[in-house]
């Protein structure tokens, strides 16, 4: 998605301003069926209305990355007690 240096990316974030910053725990969906733990610590919405989200996988995943939010491969999991 485009921001005003180009596309999103981590080189190129959205404006930190429209930025929520968060701590969200999730589970994350790759594309073999597997469930990796992880966290978003960052919500935007840009101008088209789309979602997207800071997302860094843990144990030793990538760093944090811009990417589209989608429910379906994203859980959110509860930040506080159950």
């Amino acid at each position: 998605m485009a921001t005003r240096c180009g596309l999103l990316s981590r080189d190129c974030p959205p404006p930190e301003a429209e930025v929520r910053w968060v701590y969200q725990p999730v589970e994350v969906q790759y594309p073999d069926d597997t469930w990796v733990l992880g966290r978003i610590s960052g919500w935007w919405t840009d101008a088209a209305g789309e979602v997207w989200c800071r997302l860094r996988t843990l144990p030793g995943g990538d760093g944090p990355r811009w990417c589209h939010y989608d429910p379906e491969s994203v859980r959110l999991l509860p930040s506080a007690g159950i």
